[in-house]
């Protein structure tokens, strides 16, 4: 069987796939976070279960690309029910989505989500009463505390079996009239939508382009009947027809709310304190600033303190392999290259990784993002770049790779080409690791902080640059704020997990292997020759050892083996010892800037195409160079 989980952004939608499917879906906090679906195999009373989360869409009738992805696998997706998450405390909204997905006709079930904080508002909704209303069953559930999921997915399999389809209901005359017009015209000339004959003509009605351009495509004789009706929708209410159908859904949805909810005083509390603090016009700025320094500084201070005993333990560990084995033989640089890969895994990358993830994943499950948007929001006017484009942004800080893949939220061609531009320089958890493990670990996190405020006047500068040169504006932005929340132990634990997961299985044993193939290459002496070839780049333009021009060339494959290699070429993992202040800053510098490693290459190429990832990639070499010249020289100045 197979489960569609379908609701609008903050509606808690992912925390219930994730509870139900293990943490496979990345729980956002504002909408166009995920931008395909997630799917996954699920085990619910004995039954095994496809469930599948569909990026929040605030309704089925919308030019968004990413309404575009849900709308087509509720279309066409073969599936046996729809749970459909809907936000208690906002439950007049919320019903606007419910009601199109009940034209469906399919079986459903509606999850009503957040009742914790409908109570925190003063509202109380009768479920009951709700459930007769909609025609399907109905299930109160808290998601993010796990109450009313085990009666909810119960429910799921009961319905699914023997549950008919959901009734659609009623709106008001007018609309009723053009909906049956249409719909009667579709059923005598025989067309084939996959769909209901009525949703079929809300579709046409509204003016879905997709739609219209499909069935018209194939029955030229409808497209007269459907004029007819939208002309005289239109007439009886004044307004154009796809804001009039939605308007009867608004009615209908704000209708069933006010009848089956009763509203209270709300509890005000610490939350909108907090939220006047950090999104005020003179404080909110700053606190920005201080939580992101903050969260630096004890990255910083954590990975400090856990790297140097591990570094120790393994270089006392491989001095002992070593030592039983022939001096300078192959097997002994296998070992060496395998031992070195794994230490750069354990000792420094996790130190720094693992807390990097963690307060992400907090800032990320508090609220805050959305936030920090909001106040970089007036950042982004400056540049030419505002509204959604600054959500790509923030989540390149933790990988460039959904950075890039969530520019499909942006509408206009002009904007993804310089989003995803921008998102290709932003310093993500794997280039952070290189930034703590290199600047702030030998010159400490006011340099570290003060390379991430060079990285973002470098994105402020390009972004100006590019927008200027790119004809076209932007959208304002248009943003929902959840609430703020106490994010909990075990989801910031699986959400870190996840992600080191992936390092685990795909970062380390690139780690390993290409220690191992940097050691193959010292023992016959080809290295020299690599180096040779990048000193004018490395040692001429840079002031940089020698060694590290191997280190550069792995770095495209991820950016953590730039900072294994460099211990690797190096021959010590004290970096400090074999490289001055000035170098270890013009390092840091080039790897931040950079080409991104290759799985933003091919991410980048599908989304982009190739010929925009060719001058993107040209463009970080040029800048990367540029920055690093430029710190090497304003280094030697300041020392």
């Amino acid at each position: 069987m197979k489960f569609v989980l379908a609701g609008q952004p903050n509606s808690g939608k992912s925390t219930i796939f994730n509870a139900v499917a293990g943490y496979r879906s990345a729980t956002a906090n504002f909408p166009g976070s995920s931008v395909s679906y997630t799917i996954s195999r699920a085990l619910i009373q004995g039954r095994e279960v496809d469930v599948v989360d569909l990026p929040g869409v605030y309704s089925l009738t919308s030019s968004d690309p990413v309404a575009g992805e849900g709308e087509s696998y509720l279309l066409g997706g073969d599936y046996d029910l729809i749970i459909d998450v809907v936000d208690a405390s906002r439950l007049g909204r919320s019903l606007e989505l419910t009601l199109q997905l009940l034209e469906l006709r399919r079986p459903m079930i509606v999850a009503l989500n957040m009742l914790d904080e409908a109570e925190r508002r003063g509202i109380s909704i009768d479920v009951a009463g709700l459930q007769r209303e909609l025609g399907v069953p109905v299930v109160g559930t808290i998601a993010r505390r796990g109450k009313g999921l085990r009666e909810l997915f119960r429910t799921a399999l009961r319905h699914a079996h023997v549950g008919s389809p959901a009734p659609a209901k009623s709106l008001d005359r007018e609309i009723e009239q053009a909906l049956e017009s249409v719909s009667s015209a579709l059923q005598g000339a025989g067309v084939e939508t996959g769909v209901p004959a009525r949703f079929a003509a809300s579709k046409l009605i509204e003016g879905d382009r997709h739609f219209s351009s499909r069935v018209f495509g194939w029955y030229p004789g409808l497209e007269a009947t459907v004029a007819a009706a939208v002309s005289a929708l239109e007439r009886a209410h004044g307004w154009s027809a796809d804001q009039i159908v939605s308007g009867g859904r608004h009615a209908v949805a704000h209708s069933i709310e006010e009848r089956m909810s009763i509203h209270g005083s709300p509890s005000l509390g610490w939350r909108e304190w907090l939220d006047r603090l950090l999104l005020g016009p003179w404080t909110g700025g700053p606190l920005m600033v201080a939580i992101l320094a903050a969260m630096f500084w004890i990255v910083f201070g954590i990975g400090q303190r856990i790297e140097g005993p591990l570094v120790e333990v393994f270089d006392q560990a491989s001095a002992m392999v070593i030592g039983r084995l022939e001096p300078g033989s192959l097997l002994a640089t296998l070992v060496h290259g395998v031992l070195m890969g794994l230490a750069g895994g354990v000792a420094i990358v996790l130190p720094y990784l693992i807390p990097f993830l963690l307060g992400l994943a907090i800032l990320e499950d508090t609220g805050y993002l959305p936030r920090l948007a909001y106040i970089l929001d007036s950042l982004m006017h400056r540049i030419g770049l505002h509204g959604k484009s600054v959500l790509p942004l923030i989540l390149g800080y933790g990988c460039s790779v959904p950075a890039i893949m969530s520019t499909r939220i942006l509408e206009s061609r002009r904007d993804r080409r310089i989003t995803g531009a921008l998102a290709a320089f932003i310093p993500c958890s794997a280039r952070s690791v290189v930034i703590f493990g290199l600047v702030a670990a030998y010159l400490g996190p006011l340099w570290a902080l003060l390379v991430y405020l060079l990285n973002l006047g470098v994105v402020v500068v390009l972004g100006s640059i590019l927008s200027r040169r790119m004809r076209g504006r932007s959208p304002g932005l248009i943003l929902e704020i959840p609430e703020l929340s106490v994010p909990h132990a075990r989801t910031l634990a699986a959400k870190t997990w996840l992600t080191m997961r992936e390092f685990i299985t795909i970062a380390w044993p690139l780690l390993v292997a290409s220690s191992v193939v940097l050691g193959l290459l010292e023992w016959f002496h080809a290295h020299d020759d690599i180096n040779a070839i990048l000193s004018p780049l490395t040692v001429t333009t840079l002031g940089l050892p020698s060694a590290v021009g191997m280190t550069l060339i792995f770095g495209v494959l991820r950016k953590e083996l730039t900072l294994v290699m460099l211990v690797q070429a190096l021959g010590t993992a004290d970096v400090g010892s074999a490289m001055t202040a000035a170098q270890l800053v013009t390092f840091t510098l080039f790897v931040v800037f950079y080409v991104p490693c290759v799985a933003t290459l091919a991410v980048m190429a599908r989304e982009m195409g190739w010929r925009d990832t060719a001058w993107i990639a040209g463009l970080t070499i040029v800048i990367a160079t540029t920055i690093a010249f430029a710190g090497r020289l304003a280094f030697g100045l300041v020392a």
